[in-house]
């Protein structure tokens, strides 16, 4: 028997379901133009929030048939973009990762995604714009699992904005922590163009962590000599730290280092940043030498830190 007062909020709920489903299916539109199905870009973008995944994962999380799914990654390991590697505990799985050009097809997949959207807030005005986004805020957290997605980011490689965010993100980051001046600043910029002028995509390399939709982290990897590779710029939004975010993006550091043939990353960093410097350790750096130096406006010891590959 129907609870008492449900009837009319049922028909409500579901002409919502009717209209929003409307609408995924236009957001759907923008994918036309891409050689990949809304499923499709869901799994790719599933796995890019992932260290690892495994096609259990994928399933469970997607709620996808399992022969559905495993077709689809096949198509995907045939055009490399995704690699498979034996689970070191579970014999049965294969762990799945995005490969360089799996990455560069999530980041299209992003931009096209944030265009649809960017179109649909654009006819709003900025207080329609906050209403909207605060009922869907409303709607995640009455209807989802309380710690459902807490913990998940992504690591993608970098898109439109993404490097000018690096340089007032990261010299604010140390400016308000560290009291370290403009100097700083200068060198985040000139590190960046530097990056930028010289990219070489066979040695060079950079992520952006990503939680929610909203930039939380970045790290840059560069060619320093034919076998030495170059650390730069590690960091992690206060409020986002403790999710492990920082040891993922220096781990992706060493497996590009690797896999581009560098025998060894060298970076500095100073005797201040603990967590950094825990990260570093773990990782297997070894700490090369020490220099006291005058630099941002600080008195700082300097560390080199080198790993051997």
């Amino acid at each position: 028997m129907e609870k008492k007062g449900l009837g009319k909020k049922v028909a409500k709920v579901r002409r919502f379901n009717h209209f929003y489903t409307k609408q995924i299916n236009f957001l759907d539109k923008g994918l036309q133009k891409s050689p990949f199905s809304l499923a499709e870009a869901r799994i790719i973008n599933e796995i890019a929030k992932r260290e690892t995944a495994t096609a259990s994962e994928l399933g469970e999380e997607l709620g996808l048939d399992t022969g559905y799914l495993s077709r689809v990654l096949q198509g995907f390991e045939r055009r490399g973009l995704i690699e498979k590697t034996d689970s070191p505990t579970d014999a049965r799985q294969r762990l799945l990762r995005l490969t360089g050009d799996g990455q560069k097809e999530f980041v299209n997949l992003n931009q096209v995604s944030h265009n649809q959207i960017e179109q649909i807030l654009q006819d709003l005005t900025t207080i329609e714009q906050n209403r909207l986004i605060n009922a869907m805020l409303t709607i995640e957290s009455l209807l989802s699992e309380k710690t459902q997605d807490e913990n998940h980011f992504l690591l993608r490689l970098p898109q439109a904005g993404d490097f000018g965010w690096v340089v007032q993100a990261n010299s604010s980051l140390l400016a308000q922590e560290n009291g370290w001046n403009e100097q700083y600043e200068a060198l985040v910029a000139q590190t960046v163009a530097d990056y930028l002028n010289n990219f070489n995509p066979q040695k060079d390399c950079c992520w952006i962590a990503e939680k929610n939709g909203e930039n939380v982290g970045a790290v840059f990897l560069v060619k320093k000599s034919e076998t030495i590779a170059q650390l730069r710029l590690l960091f992690v939004e206060p409020k986002s730290r403790g999710l492990g975010i920082g040891k993922r993006l220096v781990h992706e550091c060493t497996r590009f280092a690797k896999k581009v043939g560098f025998k060894k990353i060298t970076l500095w960093t100073s005797d201040t940043f603990t967590t950094a410097r825990s990260l570093f350790e773990k990782e297997g750096y070894k700490l090369i030498k020490t220099e006291k130096n005058n630099n941002f406006g600080k008195d700082l010891i300097i560390e080199t830190w080198d790993l051997r590959l």
